[in-house]
């Protein structure tokens, strides 16, 4: 068993509540990525930076023929503003509305424990800090820079924080095989043709259209799809083409 001479859990939410306050989105998080290298920096971690991205991976451990495990957090937050008052809250209308903040500073702490017990590891262990998960492909970019490879890496975990009823603060579950659903976008252009709202059987209606294909594509699920495969299909935005001012009675 690892161990570590102090608190590590007041570290971990130190850094979480530093971290909450400068998120950054996409694939180039300057403020956060500082702060991960004073960090390491302070722990005596030699870090690696990327081309592409502000990523940084780092390795623990003596080079054997052993194992490499890897560890994984992402950094990026979301463009929505913080509404709540806590004094750790948000300073520049991004927020950590998706846990990345805590994945972070999970990722610092375990990198305190394991430095501090580097003679202990029987192999290798990367830290792979990684912007752009919500935007941008950031794991895709820095695996095409070899963020898997010198070392090549063996397993990988790249944990997520969740706030589902059915799970007890501080439980931590893991199955084999995936675990949780990756992403697929699409988009849908529909294009009719208007009329005035009086005389709907003029226009060739986009908005009926669409209500008939949102309900349709649910069918995928249970028709398309094998009933064992857990899928999930969510229409997240609708937009249609408007005056700069409004017009409610013309399709």
């Amino acid at each position: 068993m690892l161990k570590y001479k102090e608190n590590i859990s007041e570290y971990i939410i130190k850094c979480r509540r530093d971290l909450h306050q400068i998120p950054e989105i996409g694939l180039d998080l300057p403020k956060t990525l500082e702060y991960v290298k004073n960090e390491l920096t302070n722990m005596g971690i030699d870090y690696k930076e990327f081309k592409t991205c502000t990523g940084l991976s780092a390795l623990i451990g003596k080079k054997t023929n052993k194992k490499v495990i890897g560890l994984r957090a992402d950094m990026d937050a979301l463009p929505i503003t913080e509404e709540t008052k806590v004094d750790f809250k948000s300073t520049n209308g991004n927020m950590h509305a998706c846990g990345h903040d805590a994945h972070t500073a999970m990722l610092l702490g375990a990198a305190k424990i394991l430095k501090e017990n580097e003679d202990k590891l029987n192999g290798q262990v990367k830290l792979i800090f990684q912007p752009g998960e919500e935007y941008g492909g950031g794991a895709k970019v820095m695996m095409d820079e070899g963020v898997l490879e010198n070392p090549k890496v063996d397993a990988i975990i790249a944990q997520h924080v969740m706030s589902i009823p059915y799970f007890k603060p501080g439980q931590i579950v893991t199955k084999k095989g995936g675990m949780m659903a990756s992403s697929d976008r699409f988009k849908i252009k529909v294009i009719g043709k208007g009329a005035h709202a009086s005389t709907p059987e003029f226009s060739k209606d986009p908005i009926f259209m669409t209500n008939q294909i949102i309900n349709m594509i649910q069918g995928i699920l249970t028709r398309e799809n094998d009933v064992q495969n857990p899928i999930v299909i969510s229409i997240s935005n609708i937009k249609s083409e408007q005056p700069a001012t409004p017009v409610y009675n013309i399709i």
